[in-house]
């Protein structure tokens, strides 16, 4: 599985979920998120506090058992390798991609969680 914006890597002991901030599409995204609301100027930590509010509530299920690794320009979500949780990136991927593809869905979420997000 894989998008110029997404990305699953499998590792020794371990499985990520490569999130590409800096490609286009996100980074246009993220752009617009920091006109509608000033603190989400969307680095990898501003990412993480997005995503973790928005899968605690409505992916609870991905959002157990997994780290992250925010950077600059780079959301990283990552599990230890077994097959439920391979099972749980690959989902994870496909419901970021979900919303980078869907943007306003972004959008809406941002409206709606904005004050509940701890933001960078």
């Amino acid at each position: 599985m894989q998008k110029d914006y997404l990305s699953i890597i499998e590792h020794e002991e371990s499985i990520s979920v490569c999130f590409y901030i800096e490609k286009e599409k996100p980074f246009g995204i993220g752009q617009k998120m920091g006109e509608l609301n000033p603190n989400a100027y969307m680095n990898g930590y501003n990412w993480k506090a997005f995503l973790d509010t928005y899968l605690s509530k409505y992916h609870p299920d991905v959002y157990t058992d997994m780290g992250t690794d925010p950077e600059a320009g780079m959301y990283v979500a990552y599990y230890t390798l077994n097959e439920d949780n391979m099972q749980k990136s690959k989902k994870l991927f496909k419901i970021i991609a979900y919303l980078v593809e869907n943007e306003d869905k972004i959008y809406q979420i941002l409206e709606k969680e904005a004050d509940n997000i701890e933001w960078d």
